[in-house]
């Protein structure tokens, strides 16, 4: 089965990772702009940053059959700083209509302030303005409250919900997704958010619609793997394929697909792999003998 990690900061990752990925089925992957666990100074390091999730980190997947997609956003936690957020709002045109970009994210809130939100406002309206989907993050704290004021914001300014994708979801906030238009996504961590275990729970008593699962693996404690597993925690739960392949698969695939910046057709094929290439005079080898291979049609 053909899996699709719809939210995993590979920046943050080796190239091992994305070999054990394409070995377990990852074929395309999106990685969302998020902060880097230290502030960053100037604006300038943003747009350094979104050309590396446009050039480099694409470049870097499809050199182990991975296809990799970004959302381009100014983060909720650096909402908050006055030296950089406008000036990042003002530099996002200019890579929204990038090959790969798929939506405006990761937006939302972490502390609930008014900055936050008005920086939250600010790129559903260029979300609007570009015809893309949204991404948003839920707070680890406070989800519920939350989750309730982004719901109300994607109303008040007129965002199609079927346009807006609510993520790291919990129990107590996916109800409150599913009863909108918007879709849900769960984030699979190896000690805090969602497990397995919880996944399953929610896939049997909601079923698969609007759902989404991802490993958001980033610098800190995370699991790249986290798809795979929880495909394999509802395949031993006895779920059944057509579900589970709508979740990791064809929900994804829908959702991103709205921006018209992911082919359908093409992205059920992995891209072929030719280690011989350079990016920039870069290579992700180190002395290692290149693979080169046709790619191969995903399997369903």
């Amino acid at each position: 089965m053909k899996l699709f990690d719809p939210h995993i900061h590979m920046t943050s990752r080796t190239t091992s990772d994305y070999q054990a990925m394409a070995e377990a089925g990852v074929a395309a992957v999106v990685e969302p702009a998020f902060w880097l666990g230290q502030p960053r100074m100037h604006v300038g390091t943003f747009e350094d940053y979104f050309g590396m999730l446009v050039g480099w980190e694409r470049f870097r997947a499809s050199q182990f059959g991975v296809r990799h997609f970004c959302t381009l956003a100014l983060n909720p936690k650096e909402a908050n700083n006055p030296r950089i957020a406008q000036g990042v709002i003002d530099l996002l045109p200019r890579y929204l209509t990038k090959d790969g970009v798929v939506a405006v994210g990761e937006i939302g809130y972490d502390d609930m302030t008014p900055e936050e939100e008005k920086y939250f406002a600010a790129q559903l309206e260029l979300a609007l303005r570009f015809d893309l989907p949204v991404l948003v993050h839920t707070p680890h704290r406070d989800k519920k409250r939350g989750t309730e004021r982004s719901l109300a914001l994607v109303r008040e300014l007129g965002v199609p919900e079927a346009r807006v994708l609510i993520d790291h979801n919990s129990e107590e906030t996916l109800p409150l997704v599913l009863a909108t238009g918007c879709w849900a996504g769960h984030s699979i961590y190896p000690f805090t958010k969602m497990d397995e275990t919880r996944m399953v729970a929610l896939v049997k008593k909601y079923g698969p619609e609007r759902i989404l699962v991802n490993s958001a693996a980033d610098w800190g404690v995370s699991d790249p793997l986290k798809v795979p597993k929880t495909v394999a925690a509802m395949r031993e739960a006895g779920i059944p394929e057509t579900t589970i392949e709508t979740i990791v698969w064809r929900n994804p695939v829908a959702f991103f697909g709205q921006s018209g910046q992911l082919d359908v057709e093409d992205v059920a094929h992995r891209p072929d792999v030719d280690q011989t290439r350079l990016f920039e005079g870069s290579s992700v080898l180190r002395g290692q003998t290149p693979v080169v291979q046709a790619g191969q049609r995903a399997r369903g």
